[in-house]
């Protein structure tokens, strides 16, 4: 009987215990701060540069939409949910917000009310911002963006699976706590790339492998997990990493510069999820601010074990005797050479290389397959669309002359991503669309 009781009281305090931690509001050192007086046209501006590089905008608004008026659609494995409403109306978006429950909801996903957010919403990377940029960006939000009425938008999650609180436990788990604290041994460029990568830009959100609750396998350089590339939603963000293969190993810190503020290299254009990321934010972004991501990035050395033997580049120029025999260089041939070039190598920094491509030495085809299917997204730099667009197959090419092509250019000019699966293209075909031949730049004012 004695036994039974203490079981009893041990499951009685546990739940206690859980239903104390999973209901509690997170401390947040800004809760005397009177958020009244931020209001200066100062910290307005400097919050409207922390929104650009944490890239608010892509998430928190739709063509055809106010700005930060939400209603982004965000597909789960459990249902879809949507960004909602960040203007400082007072009814649908965070008008009532004081600064500690902005900084809740920043650092630690957890709004007013008490509910937990999806960490769709990367507080995880958030979390390090400093005291001063949740400050300022508090200032934008409440003085430096409009209002808008518009309704927020139920995810599609059904019960129970929508219930909130077990994301706390979640969070303790896989989150980590405070700001960020800069490393001692080094220097200043070094640190401020650091925080931008690991905070503000998130870049770990979609570049970070995950495990199977979903959570970043690494939150910073301490694991050759971080920023070690990941598959998300039809896409494959390679690696940040010094990998020769499917990492930057072959950039140079100027290359990953020109990357994040021109859209292009000589290595790559940008395409896929990154194209709202440079459109919206990065191009944005001071020159220092971008040399200093450059510069962390170029510090995390590759992992040649995961990333396999180094491409070399094998000269070859495909010809009519060679799609002959090939179905797959023949439709090369016809579709891909008049920009790619026979040899593979691109034209310049305008149309990306083939040869030695990220997307044709991953193991994982589905940046190249939803990039033939689909095509590419408009890049805008500096005001100006580009010129050259990768236009979309899916009405041209049959899944097989997709996987055939695909399958001779992941094994041609030394590249070794190996062949593609009929299988694989039809799958994504099913669930992804072509990609918007409009300009799409969503304005933050």
């Amino acid at each position: 009987m004695k036994k039974l009781t203490l079981s009893i009281v041990v499951i009685i305090v546990l739940v206690a215990a859980g239903a104390w931690y999973s209901t509690r509001m997170p401390t947040t050192p800004l809760a005397d701060t009177n958020s009244s007086e931020l209001n200066a046209s100062e910290l307005i501006a400097k919050g409207e540069y922390v929104a650009r590089a944490s890239d608010c905008v892509a998430c928190h608004t739709i063509p055809d939409s106010p700005a930060f008026s939400g209603g982004l659609k965000m597909a789960t494995p459990i249902g879809a949910i949507y960004s909602t409403n960040i203007t400082p109306d007072k009814t649908h978006g965070i008008g009532h917000y004081t600064l500690a429950d902005f900084d809740r909801v920043v650092r630690h996903g957890v709004a007013p009310d008490g509910h937990r957010l999806y960490p769709a919403m990367p507080f995880p990377s958030y979390v390090k911002l400093s005291d001063d940029d949740v400050k300022a960006l508090y200032a934008y939000f409440m003085h430096g963006v409009k209002a808008s009425d518009k309704p927020n938008q139920e995810s599609d999650i059904p019960w129970p699976l929508n219930m909130r609180w077990p994301l706390a436990f979640w969070s303790g788990l896989y989150t980590d706590s405070g700001s960020y604290q800069a490393k001692a041994d080094q220097d200043e460029q070094w640190n401020r790339g650091a925080y931008l990568v690991q905070g503000a830009g998130h870049c770990g959100s979609c570049h970070t492998p995950r495990g199977l609750a979903m959570q970043e396998k690494a939150l910073d350089e301490s694991s050759e997990q971080f920023l070690a590339g990941a598959l998300l939603d039809g896409w494959y963000a390679p690696s940040l990493r010094n990998d020769h293969n499917t990492g930057i190993g072959r950039w140079s810190e100027e290359d990953v510069y020109q990357f994040l503020k021109n859209g292009r290299n000589q290595h790559a254009v940008v395409y896929g999820s990154m194209t709202d990321a440079y459109n919206n934010s990065t191009q944005f972004m001071s020159d220092e601010d971008l040399y200093a991501m450059a510069h962390y990035l170029k510090s995390l050395p590759g992992d040649e074990q995961r990333d396999g033997k180094p491409w070399q580049h094998e000269p070859t120029t495909v010809t009519a005797s060679m799609a002959a025999k090939d179905a797959g260089a023949k439709t090369y041939l016809a579709r891909c050479s008049a920009c790619h070039g026979t040899d593979g190598m691109g034209r310049g920094e305008y149309i990306p290389p083939l040869a030695g491509a990220t997307s044709m030495l991953a193991k994982e085809d589905d940046s190249a397959i939803n990039v033939t299917l689909n095509g590419s997204g408009r890049i805008v730099s500096h005001g100006v669309p580009d010129a050259y667009r990768m236009p979309p197959f899916r009405q041209h090419l049959s899944d097989k002359e997709i996987a055939e092509v695909l399958s001779f250019i992941r094994t041609s000019w030394g590249n070794h991503g190996g062949a593609v699966k009929v299988e694989n293209v039809k799958a994504l075909r099913e669930k992804t669309d072509p990609a918007s031949s409009q300009v799409i730049i969503l304005q933050m004012r």
